[in-house]
């Protein structure tokens, strides 16, 4: 009767454990710092998007990725467009709220209302120029100018930001743009 009184660990108790250890070796990302303001009336207009982190909401597009921001009574109308693979423009329109207490600098942005996510920025020409845009998860960044080419000196400045924000930077894509912005 040997072995009898061996205990089995079930496959599900073992899933458990494994993620309680996992969890409990993990440390929570540092507060994601913003610019002190952003004055969203000088943040209206189109930006090209530069670089970002890839996301399944992006996963059509390949190229000429822009977008439009216009101050709309207490938010922000929101347009995003993109060119997929097979030539075509897609376009999402969504709204965006400013976060009480950000000064512009954090914002909430939904195209499936009642779904918002974050949209922080954290660094922002002083000019309103060049933008780099993330959320507090680390999950999606993105790299913005006001031209669809912007000079590779800054764009390394901005991902070396995004690197010691704790943003994954090998894993930014480049957007290629094929259309005049005009």
């Amino acid at each position: 009767m040997k072995g009898k009184n061996k205990i089995r660990a079930s496959p599900y108790f073992a899933a458990v454990l494994a993620t309680a250890l996992l969890a409990a070796c993990t440390t929570p990302a540092p507060p994601l710092p913003t610019v002190p303001a952003v004055d969203l009336g000088r943040y209206s207009g189109t930006w090209y998007e530069i670089a970002r982190l890839p996301n399944r909401f992006q996963a059509m597009c390949v190229s000429d990725t822009r977008a439009t921001y216009q101050p709309d009574g207490k938010g922000v109308l929101v347009v995003n467009e993109c060119r997929t693979a097979d030539g075509r423009i897609e376009q999402a329109t969504g709204v965006a709220k400013q976060v009480e207490g950000s000064d512009g600098a954090k914002l909430r942005v939904s195209f499936f209302r009642p779904f918002y996510g974050d949209y922080w920025i954290l660094e922002l020409d002083p000019d309103y120029r060049w933008v780099l845009v993330g959320e507090p998860g680390r999950n999606y960044a993105w790299v913005l100018a006001r031209e669809p080419v912007l000079d590779e000196a800054t764009l390394e400045k901005l991902l070396a930001r995004a690197t010691a924000l704790g943003f994954e930077r090998q894993a930014f894509l480049r957007t290629p743009h094929t259309r005049s912005p005009h």
